[in-house]
């Protein structure tokens, strides 16, 4: 059986189109991701705790501050690299004090394993407006065996020089993160927890980590049922988060699978998008998909669930709309990515939601539409039929014990799966799309 693994992970892994290298000749695979969506505070976050006093006025940003951001890589490796991001920033920020260390509890960390991280060699890195930058390869001589890790978080600190201005985040993280108080300085070195009094459940600035020792990694791709609405703070169960556990109990600390949904996120909409022109749900699918798939190494596989928010009255695309962007979005993965399987994963109902903007007859139907095609077109390498999940056949809408949300406790809204909604989802995966040796449609 470990001979017939290490096969399939070799096979993987060189279906995987990634020419960047670490040291000793490893290849990097992202290990997490958190698709940055806008300037604070445009979004959607979760259960955000009460940001005037870490952040008293947003045109200012983090002052003079540290931040130990908290995320859970879904590989571990022996070398890590970050990217940190001021994609919709409006001037230039400076981080130093950068550092990667071990969540024990809190903010705090494990005893000697935080280590300086640096940029072009040097501790310092100035990131322009709509830019971003990747750091050296930092060692992590705390991973000694990288399936011991599992489930472990990574508290990635970092210090904003002077003022930020409009800071690049991730709104709906589910994971709670640290802040110092305005002008604390730089304090990203100090392993204990006495400089972080203030909790966010959003990520700034980082939008990537990679590591060596994997072989490959899916990229979950979609909006807020993909980012994990109505699943529990901190519980990791996601859909995405399913499939994880479901793959490495097959390929171990090989496989990630990394997140890119964005609450609100649609496939066409908004046409224009930046600080000036924020929308809480982040810039169109097709937009961002060469900053949050394109760019990240090791990814042979791809996840696209999406288009319930095109059809709501915020969005009032066609379905032909969503089509020929999907389409488009698809094309211009395979261009890039030739080896990379593009999985279609179908939408979920919405039918008799208490939001607002969705739960309408002729949003149920256009979603019936866009399933068909994702279903019978031939546009995907394979397809998840998560509308078949997740559906009540009877209301037409989510099954009742999906409908409960986990995040606060309360009624739901029918449009986000809970906990158990996501479950069901992530266990209605054939893990047979993912196996090596699939033919693309679109390969030649």
């Amino acid at each position: 059986m470990r001979s017939l693994v290490r096969i399939v992970v070799a096979s993987l892994f060189a279906a995987s189109s990634q020419a960047a290298y670490a040291r000793d000749g490893e290849s990097w695979v992202v290990a997490w991701t958190g698709s940055v969506q806008g300037p604070y505070p445009v979004g959607n976050p979760s259960v955000q705790p009460d940001l005037k006093f870490a952040f008293p006025d947003p045109s200012v940003g983090a002052r003079d501050q540290t931040f130990r951001l908290m995320v859970r890589p879904d590989l571990w490796g022996r070398q890590a690299r970050i990217r940190l991001s001021n994609a919709f920033g409006t001037r230039p920020v400076t981080f130093d004090g950068v550092y990667a260390g071990l969540q024990w509890a809190s903010a705090a960390l494990m005893r000697g394993s935080n280590r300086a991280v640096t940029f072009g060699g040097k501790p310092s890195v100035t990131v322009p407006p709509g830019g971003s930058a990747w750091s050296d390869p930092v060692a992590l001589p705390f991973v000694k065996q990288p399936d011991d890790l599992a489930g472990r978080r990574l508290a990635v600190s970092f210090h904003v020089t002077g003022e930020s201005g409009p800071m690049t985040w991730h709104a709906k993280a589910l994971t709670t993160s640290y802040v110092t108080a305005p002008g604390a300085g730089a304090l990203g070195a100090s392993e204990d927890e006495k400089a972080f009094p203030y909790t966010s459940a959003s990520w700034f600035f980082l939008d990537a980590v990679e590591m060596t020792d994997g072989a490959f990694a899916i990229m979950a791709f979609g909006d807020s049922i993909t980012d994990g609405t109505a699943s529990t703070m901190n519980g990791d169960d996601r859909w995405p988060d399913v499939l994880s556990r479901r793959l490495k109990a097959i390929y171990g600390n090989k496989v990630a699978v990394v997140n890119g949904g964005i609450g609100g996120n649609q496939v066409v909409g908004p046409p224009d998008y930046g600080p000036d022109k924020p929308f809480p749900g982040g810039p169109a699918a097709v937009q961002r998909l060469d900053r949050d798939v394109l760019t990240l190494s090791g990814i042979s596989g791809l996840i696209w669930l999406e288009g319930i928010n095109d059809f709501s009255k915020n969005g009032n695309a066609t379905v032909e709309q969503v089509v020929a962007a999907m389409k488009d979005g698809v094309a211009r993965l395979r261009a890039k990515r030739p080896q990379m399987r593009v999985i279609g994963a179908t939408v979920t109902s919405a039918l008799g939601s208490s939001s607002a903007a969705h739960g309408f007859p002729e949003q149920d139907a256009k979603r019936k539409a866009l399933n068909e095609f994702i279903r019978t077109s031939g546009t995907f390498d394979g397809v998840i039929d998560f509308d078949h999940a997740v559906l009540d056949a009877q209301s037409g809408g989510l099954k009742p014990e999906f409908v409960p949300e986990s995040t606060t406790g309360g009624a739901g809204d029918k449009l986000h799966p809970n906990r158990t909604g996501y479950l069901a989802m992530g266990e209605s995966i054939d893990l047979d799309l993912f196996k090596p040796g699939r033919r693309n449609r679109g390969a030649k």
